[in-house]
Parts: C-alpha cells; sequence; structure tokens
C-alpha cells in the first residue's frame, strides 16, 4: 500500500490533493510536500496559503518551514499577518529557523506592522539572518512600546555584534521591564568596550534576580568582565542562589586569585549545584588555599560534587608540580 506521506515523483501531480474538498487530505498533501525535499515545492505550498482553513494554512506555514530562501519567506510572511494565532504562530516558528540573508527582503516591512505579534515575529526572524541592514530598524524598535518586541530587537542587534550598537544597548540597562534589562545585559557581552563591562556591573544591583543572575554569568563572557570581580565577590551573598552559582562561574573562568576563600565560604551550601560549581570554580583558579574548602566536599553526598572536587584537587596538585622551586 503507498503512503500517504511519501515523496511526489511529480509535483504537479500535487496540485490535485491540495485542491481535495477534505481538509485533512489538503494537509496530507502539504505534509508530503514539505517532507519531499525538493525546492519547487515551494511554489505548490504558497499556492495555499490563503486556504479557508486554518489547520491547513497552519500546517502550510509548518511545512515551509522545511525550506529556506525568499521564495518561502514571502509566503510565510503573509501568514505571520493570518488572523488566527495558530497560523501566526507557525509561520513565525519557521521563519525562525531561516538562515538565507536573502530572506530578510521579505522580512523587513513587517518590523513596523500594527500588530506587535507580527513585529515580534519578523524581528525573531531577522536575528539568524545577520545581516548589517537590519541593525537600524531592530535599533528602532527598542524604543517600541511592547515589551516583548523589545526584546526580540535586542536579539537582532546581539547577533550582529557590531560596536556601533553598544549605547543603545547601555541604555536599556533603566528599561521599564526586567526581561529587556536581562536581554540587554546578555547582548553587551560580545563587545570590547570598558563601558559595556561596566554596565553589566551595575546591573549586579538590579532589583530583579533574574536580570541580577545574567549580569553574574555575562561578565564571565566578556574580555573586560575582571573589572567586576569585587562585585561579583559580594554578589556571593545574594539571597539567590542562582546569582552566586553564576558568579561563582565567571569567578573561576576568569581565574580570580582572591576570591578563593569567598568561593570556598560557599561550597558547603545546601544546594548541591552550588558546591558543585564552587568545586570546579577552586579547580579554575587552582590556588593552593582552596584546598581546604575542597576537603570540606571529599565526601559529599552529591556524586558531581565529588567529582568535582577531586578534579579541582588535581589542578592544584598539578599546579604546585609545575611551580618553580
Amino acid at each position: 500500500m503507498t503512503s500517504p506521506f511519501e515523496a511526489y515523483d511529480d509535483l504537479d501531480d500535487a496540485d490535485e490533493r491540495l485542491q481535495a474538498a477534505d481538509p485533512a487530505e489538503r494537509r496530507v498533501a502539504i505534509i508530503a510536500l514539505g517532507h519531499c525535499g525538493d525546492p519547487a515545492a515551494v511554489v505548490h505550498l504558497a499556492r495555499m496559503i490563503a486556504d479557508p482553513d486554518a489547520g491547513v494554512r497552519q500546517q502550510v506555514a509548518m511545512a515551509l518551514g522545511e525550506f529556506d530562501g525568499p521564495e518561502a519567506a514571502e509566503a510565510l510572511v503573509q501568514l505571520l499577518v493570518d488572523p488566527e494565532r495558530i497560523v501566526a504562530s507557525a509561520a513565525a516558528d519557521s521563519l525562525a529557523e531561516f538562515k538565507d540573508p536573502a530572506a530578510a527582503d521579505a522580512i523587513l516591512p513587517l518590523v513596523k506592522h500594527g500588530h506587535a505579534f507580527v513585529r515580534m515575529g519578523a524581528l525573531r526572524a531577522l536575528k539568524e539572518l545577520r545581516r548589517k541592514d537590519t541593525l537600524k530598524p531592530a535599533l528602532q524598535a527598542l524604543q517600541d512600546p511592547d515589551a516583548a518586541v523589545r526584546v526580540q530587537a535586542i536579539g537582532v542587534i546581539g547577533f550582529l555584534k557590531l560596536e556601533e550598537s553598544i549605547p543603545a544597548l547601555t541604555a536599556l540597562i533603566g528599561d521599564s521591564d526586567p526581561h529587556v534589562r536581562r536581554a540587554a545585559v546578555s547582548a553587551l557581552a560580545f563587545s570590547n568596550m570598558k563601558i559595556a563591562a561596566e554596565t553589566i556591573t551595575r546591573a549586579l544591583r538590579d532589583a530583579d534576580w533574574m536580570v541580577r543572575e545574567m549580569a553574574a554569568e555575562t561578565l564571565g563572557l566578556n574580555v573586560n568582565g575582571a573589572v567586576a570581580a569585587d562585585a561579583l565577590i559580594a554578589c556571593l551573598a545574594d539571597e539567590f542562589w542562582q546569582v552566586r552559582l553564576k558568579a561563582i562561574r565567571s569567578l573561576g573562568r576568569m581565574k580570580i586569585p582572591h576570591a578563593v576563600r569567598p568561593i570556598g565560604h560557599c561550597i558547603t551550601h545546601e544546594q548541591a549545584n552550588l558546591r558543585k560549581e564552587a568545586a570546579a570554580a577552586l579547580g579554575e583558579i587552582s590556588a593552593p588555599d582552596g584546598e581546604p574548602f575542597l576537603a570540606l566536599v571529599a565526601n559529599d553526598l552529591d556524586p558531581d560534587v565529588r567529582k568535582n572536587a577531586r578534579w579541582a584537587l588535581h589542578q592544584i596538585a598539578a599546579g604546585k608540580a609545575r611551580a618553580p622551586r
């Protein structure tokens, strides 16, 4: 028996199935086109974007996600403005998978669409395309009244990694929405400018713990992150262990010697993930004064903590062996 999901040998034969009276049969035909792998299927799928059945249009949006390029993008941008949310959401998800920069031409006009969901979907799609001409509309979108749109605009800017965007990103440290502030802090990780590290450092005092957590993590990725070493050490007293964990990770990654004792004092915390991270950080720093703290978790109940402690002690021993006598 022939499978209804087999690829079409002749794409023109698909048109007959796409005109079937039963929406379910049309959906099966669309699924088959999506799986066929032939770029020529895009033309057939594009003809179905005005189908009267929302389920069919949703399937079209999903099938178009199997392809890439301007033709598929042009069809998907029309589905992104579909009145049915299930269709628009599927189109947004498919567009977000595109990698061909040429697709941006079809998507860019929607950045100024009247509906926030559409603006958000367009910006989300532009992120992976990494086209420099998307910077200006993304910077303009930072003033959007909808916080979710501003977050997606930050994503576009963060993927482009252009130093000229730093002033706009640093200004967002005072945004009213914590999700925007968190996204801006994350986007600043790429910058070599000292002001970026200084801005992230200020975010360590944000009222929202998730912003502080992101700041603590991002500083470990920023080339100038070491300027915040003392501020990160202060974060080891944060009321949220998640913030402490990311601060410990960054201090270890940057190998801050005077962080050994403050990190060591966290190694017996009730949260096993924090103990594990503290042991790993002491191994990264590899300072002999970390040994007494590691001894405290040598027989920890958590096997990952014990494993990190053994590794850290090995790192310290190896460092001692290499040290000049």
